[in-house]
């Protein structure tokens, strides 16, 4: 079934999935606070950090079930195929973290091979128990936000995603006010105990779109079968953890670059900013996976859409980074000293369209995984992070640029160049559209 979308079509879809980003970016700084001012604050949050870390990596392969899940929830066979799949690699993922966790992994790899001492050992450790139900949690609420999506109630998603944030920051305040846990468990306990809540929360808000899906009987519409399936998901759960391996390397040649100190002390609050406007454009792929799942005809709407927000939001970091108001943010609202100031005003006006390029590679992201084409999407990650590694590694090595500056241009220049790369298969996409109409 066809639907002609408009851009007020397109936008009442994405607004809500944007505000559930933006809620989410609210959830680390929030935990980071209380962490802080709780007992050994800095060990904990060192301990909180390395245990993130790893959360972030076994969610890794589970993060695509929202793009598959959008494209594939509106057929009852693809439907019972796609939620038996993602039940078997939320236990996977879950299994693996479990495994880490084993004291024969757990000891050499966090002493030895990271090297932390035993004590932040031990708090990483804590944290990560209770950070196991992390993994098959985020996996689930994906596949049922992929549900809502697909059949266009992306306000439930942002609902589900409330009940998240209520949930962890209670949890977070009575920990804080009532417990006696360490601060990087209480972290670990209230993202647990947030993410549950929301997974809960979502499949309950997904009932009325799962019974529209089942009640589309046939054959399978896009997936005929768990091989194709896994062919399918295989390259997208790859992407993330490419993705994932990029931000560790560049602070890696942070370190080792010119004002190494300065560089790393301007990074998070240059990644901070720049992501409150990309959040805006990481909402962006689901919604157009689902307007061109109505029909080949919204492709237009679709990519015009993406248009307007791309440049809306590369000229809102724009504003920030070329005027005075990149002072008032650097100095008056992070609290930077007048020299930090100066050299992180340079990077954030090299990024300042960053998040319109988010949205560009989201729009191709979203055509080919409509089309069921998910190899070329790992390949732009491995092409934007292999160009940043070393685009970094050259300007640390022969240039006298500051290091943060150094990885504005290595992330800018990296993400062109899978931009480039996916105008080609895009671009065969389209023909083949064309071939099919004629």
């Amino acid at each position: 079934m066809t639907q002609q979308a408009t851009i007020k079509t397109v936008y009442r879809l994405w607004w809500p999935l944007a505000l559930t980003w933006l809620m989410m970016a609210i959830e680390g700084p929030f935990l980071a606070a209380i962490i802080a001012r709780m007992g050994e604050s800095a060990t904990n949050l060192a301990a909180y950090g390395v245990a993130y870390a790893f959360g972030l990596i076994t969610e890794a392969p589970v993060i695509m079930l929202l793009s598959a899940s959008t494209l594939l929830a509106r057929s009852r066979c693809d439907y019972l195929r796609l939620r038996s799949f993602s039940v078997i690699l939320c236990g996977i993922v879950t299994l693996f973290l479990f495994l880490l966790l084993v004291p024969a992994v757990f000891i050499p790899l966090t002493t030895m091979l990271l090297g932390l001492s035993s004590d932040i050992s031990a708090h990483v450790n804590q944290a990560l128990w209770l950070l196991l139900p992390w993994p098959a949690a985020i996996g689930m609420r994906r596949f049922y936000q992929g549900v809502l999506i697909a059949h266009h109630q992306p306000g439930r998603v942002a609902v589900g995603t409330a009940v998240r944030l209520l949930s962890m920051s209670t949890t977070a305040y009575l920990l804080w006010s009532f417990g006696d846990l360490p601060g990087a468990s209480l972290g670990a306990c209230s993202l647990s105990v947030g993410v549950v809540a929301e997974a809960l929360a979502t499949r309950w808000l997904a009932r009325r779109a799962i019974a529209t899906s089942l009640a589309e009987t046939g054959e399978a519409v896009v997936m005929t079968s768990y091989a194709a399936l896994s062919r399918f998901y295989l390259p997208l759960a790859m992407t993330p953890l490419i993705g994932l391996s990029v931000h560790p390397v560049v602070t890696f040649f942070l370190g080792h670059s010119y004002k190494p100190l300065e560089s790393l002390a301007v990074m998070p609050v240059l990644y901070a900013l720049t992501f409150l406007f990309r959040a805006l454009g990481l909402s962006y792929p689901e919604v157009a996976i689902a307007t061109l799942k109505d029909g080949q005809q919204n492709r237009a709407v679709v990519r015009k859409f993406a248009i307007y927000l791309g440049l809306a939001l590369g000229g809102g970091l724009s504003l920030i980074a070329f005027t005075p108001l990149n002072v008032v943010w650097f100095a008056t609202l992070s609290g930077l000293s007048a020299e930090l100031v100066q050299l992180a005003i340079p990077p954030l006006q090299i990024m300042a369209f960053f998040p319109a390029l988010t949205v560009a590679i989201g729009y191709q992201r979203a055509v080919l995984i409509d089309a069921g084409i998910t190899l070329p999407v790992t390949l732009a990650t491995a092409i934007e992070a292999v160009g940043i590694f070393s685009i970094m590694a050259l300007l640390v090595l022969y240039s006298a640029l500051p290091g943060v500056t150094s990885a504005a241009l290595a992330y800018l220049l990296g993400r062109l160049l899978a931009l480039l790369y996916l105008c080609w298969p895009c671009a065969g996409v389209q023909r083949s559209r064309e071939q099919v109409v004629s």
